[in-house]
């Protein structure tokens, strides 16, 4: 283990005197070294060799770091610098090279990373050849990775590949990778893309502005279209669709995509003008007419807020096949305004993966619950059921929509000498827990540890996960901790998932506010997983993680001058967190998903998205909550604070207790 009494990296021991000795490595000086305390044996004398090692990595000096992986044999970390040798230059890094790395450290995290990132290279080069030997090293990948490797599988004979990721890449809109969009402008050419997939394309493009995509796609289709045209249009979009001429093929594209910019500029106008340029053109054009409107509308409630005739417009474009994107939207707005058929049209018209997720089962069952007949009932109460046995957010919900609650958790798991050994011998998190232990940067020692519970959940071996976590949870690690326990399959230990560090602290400030600490706990938890130093990309900072200007706010109504250093004091921090969220639950109508959403997004965002005619149900809101952050921030507080109302023993639990109708606007 670390000498728990040496800072290696600053040469000071723990009450920060400069001790005699410089503890700095050198490869002549490594059995020195560790006489002289920066490690107990040559194994963690070596492992403290990784930060050196790592400093060298970006200097292009690849003798040294061939002498740094010689003097790093016997650590479990022996790998980092072979692996940021060959990163240096690994665009010109043969396909051999980069197997026999991955050979020789058999499903290791950096030899995942490796593996991906040259697949990736080589596919921004074009050199597919080169990249399909290496693609079997790749298991984990993420949409640009995996978009690259369909890449390579479509350009080395496999267009099957193109079927598989076509609701992903064809008709998105959003931002993605790049490797995504050249995976789209391969299928341009696929004989499997049907002359309908291409005119869904070409609408869904002319509808989100995407005009250079639009015009490719409109070459393809022998219909042409004037990029000159599409400029003057995007200048003047109300001018041009005042005369617009709705004849040809070409005119029919230029109408939607007019009708797409005014919509983003003035929703209001286009509104207006939307069932008269409907009249008059295809049915398949005038669907996406209004589709166009309805899209556009739900992805602005930033700047439109909610507008009822949204869902009608949506349910004038069925018919026309939904790309995922405007399924979901379509989904929100009818959830929003409890538009329950609109609902189940929606959800009619996602795609298999979405049907399965247990947001969209437990919506249909809500909107099939609307129906006045009994088997539509009796539906809805079925898959309630199902819901029921999960304990996330959903879960919760099914729960309280079968009036269950709940007060306890499965009898907890506690690993086993077994399992501890296991950990012992697992190379996995022996890296995690090395990297940990040198305080090596965190990017590298959680991917390590990411990477070593998913090795475990693939093998199904819960016992080992719940020893890593509870190992990290007594080093106060409990970022990493809650990662590891919340992957567990059959055997859990939910606290574990749901420490309660600081206790004392935690409570007595809630309480001092009049909020439940479990709901603390809860917003704690999603916001910085215990982490004391945790700081966010936008400032924000601590367990609670608190805005400066936020705290300068706090320490004023509490009559304090502010510090800027108080914030990463974990007494500060939980004080004046537990004092905000109490402040912004009185400014929203004392509710308290009102001010869970409030605390993520601002107190003023979240009343202008409070109902404005009559009271709207917590769920209902929370599902429209048109930030993708906040609406799944909120969904996860609430989740948090049900399962901490048990770990603090307060009896029965349901999450109607804080999920209750939301009050409309005065």
């Amino acid at each position: 283990m670390r000498n728990t009494d040496l800072d290696f990296f600053s040469g000071k021991n723990r009450s920060g005197l400069a001790l005699g000795l410089t503890c700095k490595l050198s490869i002549q000086s490594l059995v020195i070294a560790t006489i002289a305390g920066c490690g107990n044996t040559p194994s963690e004398a070596s492992d403290e060799m990784f930060r050196e090692a790592f400093r060298v990595s970006s200097s292009g000096n690849v003798a040294l770091l061939d002498q740094y992986q010689h003097a790093m044999q016997d650590s479990v970390l022996s790998y980092y610098p072979e692996y940021w040798k060959l990163n240096q230059n690994l665009a010109l890094q043969p396909s051999a090279t980069i197997v026999s790395f991955a050979r020789r450290y058999p499903q290791s995290a950096m030899a995942e990373k490796l593996s991906a990132d040259y697949v990736e290279e080589k596919v921004r080069a074009g050199d597919f050849a080169s990249a399909a030997p290496v693609l079997s090293y790749v298991t984990n990948a993420d949409d640009a990775e995996a978009c690259a490797i369909a890449q390579v599988r479509a350009r080395t004979g496999d267009s099957l590949v193109l079927a598989e990721f076509k609701n992903k890449v064809w008709l998105t809109t959003d931002s993605q990778p790049e490797s995504c969009n050249g995976l789209a402008r391969i299928m341009l050419d696929s004989p499997l893309m049907t002359s309908q997939d291409r005119k869904q394309r070409l609408f869904t493009m002319l509808r989100a502005g995407n005009s250079g995509h639009a015009f490719a796609m409109a070459n393809k289709m022998g219909a042409p279209l004037s990029l000159t045209q599409m400029n003057q249009i995007q200048a003047n979009p109300m001018g041009y669709l005042l005369s617009a001429p709705k004849v040809i093929a070409q005119d029919h594209a230029y109408l939607i995509f007019a009708l797409g910019r005014l919509a983003d500029s003035d929703l209001n106008n286009a509104i207006s003008m939307v069932d008269r340029l409907a009249q008059g053109v295809p049915e398949d054009v005038q669907k996406y007419l209004y589709r166009t409107v309805a899209y556009i509308g739900g992805t602005t409630v930033l700047k439109n807020n909610f507008n009822a005739v949204l869902p009608s417009y949506f349910d004038k474009s069925y018919g026309f096949p939904f790309s995922p994107e405007e399924a979901e939207i379509y989904a929100r707005q009818s959830i929003r305004f409890g538009k329950w058929e609109g609902v189940i049209r929606a959800i009619d018209a996602m795609t298999d993966q979405q049907k399965q997720e247990s947001r969209w089962k437990y919506w249909l069952a809500r909107a099939s619950e609307q129906r006045g007949d009994a088997q539509s009932k009796a539906y809805a109460q079925q898959v309630y059921q199902k819901i029921a046995t999960q304990d996330d957010y959903h879960g919760l919900l099914a729960k309280a929509r079968l009036k269950q609650n709940y007060s306890s958790f499965p009898e907890a798991y506690q690993p086993t000498t077994s399992d501890f050994s296991r950990l012992t011998k697992d190379v996995h998190f022996q890296r995690a827990f090395a990297l940990r232990n040198i305080d090596a940067p965190e990017n590298y020692i959680n991917r390590e540890w990411n990477w070593a519970v998913r090795q475990a959940y693939l093998k199904h071996d819960d016992g080992l996960i719940l020893a890593a976590a509870k190992r990290a949870t007594d080093m106060g690690w409990y970022d990493r901790a809650i990662y590891a326990a919340d992957r567990t399959e059959k055997r859990h230990n939910y606290a574990l998932r749901y420490p309660t560090p600081y206790q004392s602290t935690v409570v007595n400030y809630s309480n001092s506010v009049s909020i439940n600490p479990a709901w603390a706990y809860g917003l704690m938890r999603q916001e910085s997983r215990f982490n004391v130093g945790a700081r966010s990309h936008v400032g924000a900072g601590g367990l609670m993680q608190i805005m400066p200007d936020t705290a300068r706010l706090v320490a004023r109504q509490m009559g304090e001058s502010y510090d800027s250093g108080a914030l990463s004091n974990m007494n500060t921090n939980i004080r004046y967190g537990t004092y905000y969220l109490s402040m912004i639950q009185g400014q929203l109508n004392g509710h308290p998903v009102l001010a869970t959403a409030g605390y993520n997004a601002g107190p003023n965002r979240a009343r202008r998205w409070q109902p404005s005619i009559q009271n709207l149900d917590a769920d209902q809101y929370a599902e429209s909550v048109p930030i993708l952050e906040t609406r799944d921030y909120v969904k996860h507080v609430m989740e948090n604070a049900m399962h901490y109302g048990v770990v603090l023993g307060q009896g029965n639990q349901s999450i109607n207790r804080l999920m209750y109708p939301i009050p409309q606007q005065f």
